[in-house]
């Protein structure tokens, strides 16, 4: 069978290969690139039915690869969950409206059932606070209500979710974790704080059957398809939900492309030996880096930083949470690293970063690996002598410069004040210490934009439209590459993604100008078209 070649051509091609190069064509053939070059000599090569597309004038790059996210954790905000967000992602303002939301959905929802409320953010709405079990109590007794917070670090629940999910009174706080108690009573609030402390409940997949989350699945491949993203990450997957990848036959594409990054210390349970998931190997999902986590994010103040937060509102704990003991961290970074695995890990302040960091080079003491490419996820706070021992330890780092415009402002004001809010993501500097590095926007934290995230970057515009820290800009090709070739590189499918190269697969977002002119003006670029294993999955409407 002969494979359909396409030409593309008229218009300019970034690469994004070593080079930079911009060749003036490319031939694809099936799924994977089979020349780039001169228009003229692959004119010359391609077989007379080649279907020639006219760039015109347009700019093709490699597709979009979101380096950290949770998908299909949008399709299932959009498709099933209350959306709570405020601006500038939402327009929920108050407490009265988050009220009202969920009471609309309560109403419309058979008595016993869940309503869970999503993307809740205490610093953004106006009463500067979740809510409490008692508010939730008064929508319904009926209903288990469960709110969760925009981070995914914390949540309420109402007393009938509490009672569902057996947790009384007399339940004891959790490592890195906590169940907030009335001082005067010592009856809970119903409060729970921690990846460790809501369990199931800060679980994405949190009641999604096998039918909502294929559902989900496809409303977020075409939301991440429009905006030229044709690999994307699960960085949290669980047992059940890899049980509903798992579901997908070997030879079905389900039209994306996943790295799935299993909970790091449940492995190699879920994945190897008698109790594994029973993985039928489809190659559009690849399992990936094992996760962990060191701490928590900085809109609860959980994050866990090494000098006090600007205004802390926890007097206990005025640098922030920390989820793990030390001895308990380097255990399981030792763990995984002995048995071959690469491992991302949630660090989003600086003593956490320190944590990660310390337990990679005792674990590299006793069992050197070359190109572990260890990664830290987030490292909104690195100092330069963290981003120096890390590229002598071989660490990378994913940043999430959609904090700047989201919650820069309060980064500024409340969280960290300035000098430390001006380098938030430090891309800058990482490049400087030559760490490589990826973008990305934790998704459902803030939505999968990569042309918004590269303006983040370049531009580091808060919502109010203060610059958060100019020494810390970074060029359009810098952002670009990490979301592309770097974020492929990060997950070693560097040699079948990220780049216009020969062998590569045919992935490309065609841009409606060239990205690199007026990097200021970077939001009025748009994606035209994007191209997966080859095929139009998406074309603008015009």
């Amino acid at each position: 069978m002969i494979e359909k070649q396409k030409l593309y051509f008229n218009g300019l091609i970034l690469s994004m290969d070593e080079n930079d190069s911009c060749p003036e064509a490319v031939l694809t053939e099936g799924e994977n690139i089979k020349a780039v070059g001169l228009e003229a000599e692959l004119r010359a090569v391609m077989n007379n039915s080649a279907e020639e597309v006219n760039l015109n004038g347009q700019t093709l790059i490699p597709a979009f690869i979101d380096p950290h996210g949770h998908f299909p954790d949008p399709g299932f905000i959009k498709l099933f969950r209350v959306d709570l967000a405020s601006p500038p992602r939402g327009s929920c303002i108050d407490m009265a409206t988050a009220m009202e939301r969920l009471r609309l959905k309560a109403a419309d929802t058979p008595k016993g059932e869940w309503v869970m409320g999503v993307s809740f953010d205490n610093s953004s709405i106006q009463e500067g606070r979740m809510p409490t079990r008692a508010e939730l109590d008064a929508i319904s007794t009926d209903h288990p209500i469960w709110v969760i917070h925009a981070s995914g670090h914390n949540g309420v629940a109402n007393s009938k979710a509490l009672e569902e999910r057996g947790i009384t009174d007399d339940i004891e706080d959790p490592v890195g974790g906590r169940f907030d108690r009335d001082p005067q009573t010592g009856k809970l609030t119903g409060l729970i704080e921690g990846i460790s402390a809501m369990g199931p409940l800060g679980s994405t997949n949190f009641l999604i059957d096998r039918d909502r989350f294929w559902q989900g699945f496809n409303a977020t491949r075409d939301e991440y398809l429009e905006h030229g993203v044709t690999l994307a990450q699960n960085a949290w997957t669980s047992r059940k939900m890899l049980e509903h990848f798992a579901s997908l036959p070997a030879d079905q594409d389900p039209g994306y492309d996943l790295v799935l990054l299993p909970v790091g210390e449940r492995e190699p349970a879920m994945t190897e030996g008698p109790d594994a998931v029973d993985w039928p190997g489809n190659p559009h999902f690849t399992l990936g880096p094992r996760k962990l986590f060191t701490d928590g994010a900085f809109q609860l103040q959980t994050a866990f930083l090494t000098k006090p937060y600007l205004k802390p509102v926890k007097e206990d704990q005025p640098c922030g949470q920390v989820y793990v003991t030390e001895e308990g961290h380097n255990y399981q970074v030792k763990r995984l690293h002995d048995l071959g695995y690469q491992i991302h890990c949630h660090c989003n302040g600086d003593a956490g970063a320190d944590m990660f960091i310390s337990a990679v080079a005792e674990a590299m003491k006793e069992n050197p690996r070359k190109d572990h490419r260890h990664t830290i996820i987030h490292g909104q706070t690195l100092r330069d002598d963290q981003l120096e021992r890390m590229a002598e330890l071989g660490i990378t780092v994913s940043f999430f410069p959609a904090h700047i415009y989201y919650w820069g402002d309060r980064h500024y004001d409340t969280f960290l004040g300035p000098e430390r809010a001006e380098r938030i993501s430090p891309a800058a500097s990482a490049e400087k210490f030559g760490v490589r590095y990826t973008i990305h926007n934790d998704a459902a934290v803030t939505p999968t934009r990569p042309i918004h995230l590269a303006h983040c970057s370049v531009n580091r515009k808060t919502y109010a439209g203060r610059c958060l820290g100019d020494a810390q800009k970074v060029s359009v090709m810098s952002a670009l590459k990490a979301q592309t070739i770097d974020a492929a590189w990060q997950v070693f499918q560097e040699d079948k993604r990220g780049s216009v190269e020969v062998g590569k697969l045919a992935d490309f977002a065609i841009l409606s100008r060239d990205p690199r002119l007026h990097p200021e003006k970077l939001l009025d670029v748009s994606v035209t078209q994007t191209i997966r294993r080859g095929e139009a999955v998406f074309t603008m409407e015009t």
